[in-house]
């Protein structure tokens, strides 16, 4: 990678402290999985809120301080990171029995687990290979400045999907109950609704900030660096699409049978290496990238729902149908928008009121073009139950 001389003993530091951060994070996944079997919640919530506000305290440090601030960012992060891994352990052993470890071997088990992890895993390896591999790539094409605008972009992008995977959180186990209940017709019903809505609650989000992204960036940065706006409005855009793949995925390990689905979804992640590389030797501007992505994951997002089929027996033509829906949805919003309120707001009160309009827009269309006549009555019962109260 392209790094200045002077700072390479800074980005080593902070590159070990990263893996040691992963490690300790990898030991949180058995108890986050815990949490989310005994679905608690409200423990994901108020852990969130603690690691929120300690990133915002690190944050306040940084700019007080006059050591390196690159190092003392990467400490502060690892113990972050202890700190929360620490509070998942703690609130599972004060809370669930089976959080306590003790021997025990199942050669079949193990043998099982292996597989399904490791299968997983090459799941997970892929999006890591799309991600950090297109940093490489950009950094080798072009220059750190690039980096930069391109890792502010999905800083703004992973603030947004952090709703989104809140909700679906809580959503997963009610997936995988209803998978081993065998009750095909509710899993089916709620892995369409679970999509509509994950879709609504980034859209809701996204396109208010796709409507004043070169606003927002400036109160955010006093100088916002090339390609930053491009990148955050593409990569919102990914973002989106990809939000509707959490449903799709948690159907599909509730079954335990992933090694074709990884093989075909991970082939088409990994696609983004090797195609916007070639992009980039032939002279392509770095937010090509970005639309390699998004063509992959529309194709990725279809693919995902067909190799259901077999596995759940999947409605595979009622999910296009309803993918058909949330994209006409989405085009019809940016459209509308596009023409009429784009960077035109030039203070805060305008940004506000701005915003409120598109988050309305977005409801409307909502309900115009992607809810079914079950969704809306469905919604306007528990309202009126609701406002009852």
């Amino acid at each position: 990678m392209t790094i200045p001389i002077e700072r390479l003993f800074a980005a080593n530091v902070v590159y070990q402290l990263s893996i040691i951060s992963f490690c300790i994070h990898f030991f949180a996944i058995p108890y986050n999985a815990l949490i989310i079997a005994h679905e608690k919640m409200s423990a994901f919530a108020y852990i969130s809120i603690i690691e929120a506000l300690l990133k915002l305290g690190i944050v306040f440090v940084l700019s007080m301080i006059t050591w390196d601030r690159l190092i003392v960012y990467g400490v502060l992060m690892l113990l972050t990171a202890v700190g929360i891994t620490s509070s998942y352990i703690i609130y599972n052993r004060l809370h669930f029995k089976e959080s306590e470890y003790h021997p025990y071997w199942n050669k079949r088990e193990i043998k099982e687990l292996i597989s399904f992890s490791g299968w997983h895993f090459i799941g997970t390896f892929s999006v890591t290979v799309r991600s950090q591999g297109i940093n490489i790539l950009i950094n080798l094409f072009f220059n750190p400045a690039v980096n930069a605008a391109r890792a502010v972009s999905f800083q703004i992008y992973h603030a947004v999907a952090q709703l989104s995977n809140n909700f679906f959180t809580a959503v997963k186990p009610q997936i995988y109950k209803s998978y081993a209940a065998g009750d095909q017709e509710g899993l089916y019903k709620l892995i369409m609704r679970s999509t509509i809505i994950c879709s609504l609650l980034v859209s809701l989000l996204i396109f208010p900030i796709l409507a004043n992204t070169s606003y927002i960036m400036g109160i955010w940065l006093k100088d916002i660096p090339n390609y930053t706006v491009v990148f955050t409005q593409l990569i919102l855009i990914n973002g989106l699409i990809d939000s509707t793949n959490g449903p799709t995925i948690a159907a599909a390990l509730a079954t335990g049978k992933i090694k074709r689905y990884q093989q075909v979804v991970s082939f088409l992640i990994i696609l983004n290496l090797p195609i916007s590389y070639i992009a980039l030797k032939l002279g392509a501007a770095p937010t090509t990238t970005v639309d390699v992505s998004i063509i992959l994951s529309l194709i990725t997002a279809i693919v995902r729902a067909y190799l259901l089929r077999p596995m759940i027996g999947f409605p595979f033509l009622r999910y296009v149908l309803l993918f058909s829906k949330l994209i006409v949805a989405s085009l019809v919003i940016w459209t509308i928008i596009y023409f009429t309120i784009v960077d035109i707001a030039t203070s805060l009160t305008m940004l506000i009121g701005w915003s409120v309009l598109v988050i309305l827009l977005v409801v409307i269309i909502y309900v115009l073009f992607v809810f079914s006549k079950e969704d809306i009555v469905t919604i306007y019962t528990l309202a009126k139950k609701k406002w009852e109260k």
